[in-house]
């Protein structure tokens, strides 16, 4: 019997995680079914920060020791029955801000210069029966963030280079943000000519972006979301964009993705992506290395430099 230590990987091996297999461990891959005596035997379970690791995961391996998650979100992980059971979590900080600040402007640019309906137009021979409407400026224009993290900070920062005005909101003002804070988030939306959720996930944020948040955005807002499909009420969303109370969203995350509601895939005032926040090469192998140092110190009996728990 092998004295490797066992890691069972919870989701689709992506290919920043491809150094696992020539890792020092006897690696389980999520669709091999395993027997009572190979669970037995996993020390280490590496899952992602959308499927998490719940407390019915974790006691499939009675001997389990660390988790340790690709990606930045804790939400999807149950912390609490990982301290329960003494378990080390750990998580890949600080290397995705960038990219996902890089979409969200991304997604701004297109919702308000409208890229991707324009190349619809050309595609489709329109242009050739007249120009394309006007859009929108993004000079001059005020985008309110929801939640100052590294992420929103980096959404700021871009932001602001396009000369556009940034104020935010989060649960307490933050005495080294410089921008505006605003304490209603009815009123930030009410400010804004675009509300970008940069926010964590989990219960404390379910539903944050609601009816109320919708209308005050108004007619002519953008919504954003780059941060968890959770954030924000779908049913409000499809009802204020169906009615008109809000402009136009672009949505890198969903409720129940992959799954799509229908009225979304055929709202055109609405621009989807499947989930590309960390979706770069770059930050997805800094992120991978990030994992496999995790299980690294771990099995060396070191503690992880990116313990949360």
């Amino acid at each position: 019997m092998s004295t490797l230590p066992e890691v069972f990987v919870a989701f689709r091996l992506p290919p920043e995680l491809a150094a696992l297999h020539d890792a020092p461990v006897v690696l389980h891959l999520g669709d091999q079914p395993l027997d009572a005596s190979q669970r037995a035997r996993v020390r280490a379970l590496v899952t992602n920060g959308i499927r998490g690791a719940d407390a019915a995961l974790m006691d499939q391996f009675p001997n389990l020791e660390l988790i340790a998650s690709l990606g930045i979100g804790l939400d999807a992980l149950d912390l609490e029955a990982a301290r329960a059971r003494n378990l080390v979590v750990t998580n890949t900080p600080g290397v995705i801000a960038d990219d996902v600040a890089d979409l969200a402007l991304a997604l701004l640019i297109d919702r308000l210069r409208q890229v991707t309906a324009a190349n619809r137009y050309v595609l489709a021979g329109e242009w050739a029966k007249g120009p394309y409407p006007l859009a929108r400026s993004l000079t001059g224009k005020t985008v309110g963030i929801v939640g100052m993290g590294a992420i929103g900070r980096a959404v700021a920062q871009r932001a602001e280079a396009f000369r556009m005005t940034v104020k935010w909101h989060g649960p307490q003002p933050k005495p080294d943000v410089p921008q505006d804070y605003v304490a209603d988030l009815v009123q930030l939306a009410r400010e804004s000519d675009v509300l970008v959720v940069a926010c964590t996930g989990g219960a404390a944020t379910r539903h944050l972006i609601n009816a109320p948040v919708l209308t005050a955005l108004g007619p002519a807002g953008v919504l954003i979301n780059v941060a968890r499909g959770s954030v924000v009420d779908t049913a409000a969303l499809i009802a204020a964009l169906d009615s008109g109370l809000l402009g136009s969203a672009a949505l890198d995350v969903l409720e129940h993705q992959p799954q799509v509601p229908p009225e979304l895939l055929a709202n055109d005032k609405v621009l989807l992506t499947p989930h590309l926040g960390t979706a770069t090469r770059e930050t997805r192998a800094r992120m991978g290395r990030m994992v496999v140092q995790s299980l690294s110190d771990h099995f060396a009996g070191s503690t992880p430099l990116h313990r949360v728990v």
